[in-house]
């Protein structure tokens, strides 16, 4: 019941709009009067087509992409991505360009090492504990790509300005902000996300590609791990994660729809972010982990005074109908996740448990 509802502030799997769960809910057993839930219809009918139809549509229109994009789905998370990426586009006498702002990116690293491909760490904020976006930076005129992660759920950074790489396209993880903002698409090559932070449910994976990219796959690959595989079969060379495409279809509607396309996502994020910001800045038993000016509009990562203070202050926030609030597991501290389906009623519920918690702790 939707009464018994907590206020969610996961990193991921997260919060998916209300209405999103809700509509599910009413076609689950029944999807569009075909007698079968979504789960059970085939990948080949005329209902699944309709739906990935659409959420290829209206991905496209969000982001107002013309016909240079492929919109894709696919399965293995953001983290296979970190090797489908060079075993595509790197060649044996090609190069690309990383940029390390944290977990995420530091995980693509490897998998370029993995697979002994010519790589250079372009930038990197490690020296600073991955606190802050990297600035100024020297590509390589050569490079056959520049890979950024746009956002660092772990880290709560984020890109706010995405860098001139001159005409080298950017490939970039943004599984956790994808959809939260506009973007000027034609300073990337590609685009990913895995659903489970600003998107959907677990398990799919949304690939947005430029056709000049696709003219670079290594044509003796595997064929599940070509992205042409993809593009050319409509993400349905195999049976796809209908039920996740189904359910990033209706979030994307709910973002066209109810919220008004990504200018509006955007402010709406601005002003969450902005409250819970200005109230941690204001109040001396907090402190961000994140420089200022690289601060996510996603994920705010958050300290209080002492170790045992956190454990309290997330107990007690789980009591208080606050979840999802602990950092993650490897820099501990606090968290909170205000993704696109974070509402505002929630922000202004956490920043005011924040303030008893404070003054009752102090």
């Amino acid at each position: 019941m939707t009464d018994e509802r907590i206020f969610n502030f996961n990193a991921g799997p997260s919060a998916l709009p209300l209405k999103v769960l809700q509509e599910i809910q009413g076609s689950f057993l029944n999807f569009a009067g075909s007698g079968m839930s979504i789960t059970e219809i085939s990948h080949r009918s005329g209902y699944f087509d309709d739906v990935i139809n659409d959420a290829v549509d209206r991905a496209k229109r969000l982001l107002k992409l013309d016909d240079r994009f492929h919109v894709l789905f696919l399965q293995g998370g953001a983290s296979l991505q970190f090797a489908m990426m060079p075993m595509n586009f790197l060649k044996e006498d090609d190069s690309a360009d990383y940029v390390n702002t944290g977990t995420w990116s530091t995980k693509a690293i490897k998998e370029v090492q993995i697979l002994n491909k010519n790589y250079r760490v372009a930038a990197s904020s490690e020296d600073k504990d991955f606190s802050y976006i990297p600035k100024d930076i020297k590509f390589s005129a050569d490079a056959a790509y520049v890979h950024l992660t746009s956002n660092n759920t772990i880290k709560g950074t984020q890109y706010h300005q995405f860098p001139d790489t001159e005409g080298v396209p950017i490939l970039c993880d943004m599984s956790s902000d994808i959809f939260s903002r506009p973007l000027d698409m034609d300073k990337f090559g590609m685009i990913y996300a895995g659903a489970q932070k600003n998107l959907g449910p677990s398990g799919t994976c949304m690939v947005i590609i430029r056709r000049d990219m696709l003219d670079r796959v290594d044509k003796t690959l595997p064929s599940m791990l070509k992205y042409t595989t993809y593009s050319s079969k409509n993400s349905m060379y195999n049976t796809p994660p209908c039920f996740g495409i189904y359910t990033i279809d209706l979030v994307l509607k709910w973002i066209e729809e109810e919220m008004g396309g990504l200018e509006e996502m955007e402010t709406y994020n601005i002003k969450k972010a902005d409250i819970l910001y200005d109230f941690i800045d204001s109040n001396t038993f907090y402190r961000t982990t994140a420089e200022k000016y690289s601060r996510s509009l996603m994920n705010v990562t958050f300290r209080c005074p002492t170790a045992d203070l956190e454990k309290k202050f997330i107990i007690t926030a789980t009591e208080k109908g606050l979840g999802g609030l602990k950092g993650h597991r490897s820099v501990g501290g606090c968290r909170a996740s205000i993704y696109n389906a974070a509402t505002m009623e929630g922000v202004n519920a956490l920043v005011e448990f924040m303030d008893v918690f404070a003054k009752e702790n102090s």
